[in-house]
């Protein structure tokens, strides 16, 4: 659907983790893998976590086994007792309610070593489809295909990921130069930080 090149936003979390040193990395919403690839190729340990089972059938089709995918919604998260260095979600937050959304900050932040990171990309309010569809509750509509969006702004960024460490949150294009017939979206990219207790 997206093709097989990282996200430009993957690639500057792949940049943050590298400059910290991460080793063991978490990715909810694997998809078929196309983000995970440049972080398995840099010698990050990557699981995924991804609820179709046609994605990862696709992505050990394209990619091997080197990556570890559980099967299964996030919603039931941790699917192991391990802590990782890093977490990238790329995508996938504002597809879901307001209750799941914090449960899965919570849930991330859970299994995330002390020090580590955690990288969300979700919707902005700036993007151009902020309004299409029915609107189901303050910033949250049904677009067409039955995609339900929350599309976020600084204080929905702020509300949600505040007390989980956030150190930045800025809003970008993505892809970030505009590709053939496929026009830039606009996203957050939120990075939180764990703190040692």
């Amino acid at each position: 659907m997206w093709g097989f090149e990282p996200a430009d936003s993957a690639i500057a979390a792949l940049n943050l983790f590298r400059e910290n040193r991460l080793n063991k990395i978490l990715i909810p919403g694997f998809g078929y893998g196309r983000n995970a690839k440049i972080f398995a190729d840099a010698g990050f340990k990557v699981t995924g976590i991804e609820i179709s089972e046609t994605a990862i059938e696709l992505a050990q089709k394209h990619y091997g086994d080197d990556v570890k995918v559980y099967q299964g919604s996030v919603s039931v998260m941790p699917f192991d007792q391990e802590v990782y260095d890093g977490i990238f979600c790329y995508a996938l937050i504002h597809l879901l309610s307001e209750k799941e959304r914090a449960k899965l900050i919570n849930d991330c932040y859970k299994q995330l070593k002390p020090n580590g990171y955690m990288v969300f990309v979700a919707i902005s309010k700036n993007d151009a489809a902020y309004g299409e569809g029915e609107e189901l509750s303050k910033d949250r509509f049904e677009m067409k295909h039955g995609v339900q969006l929350f599309f976020y702004d600084s204080d929905s960024v702020e509300k949600e990921f505040g007390r989980y460490g956030i150190i930045e949150a800025k809003e970008i294009d993505e892809p970030a130069k505009h590709k053939g017939n496929r026009a830039s979206q606009k996203f957050w990219f939120i990075t939180c930080k764990k703190q040692e207790k």
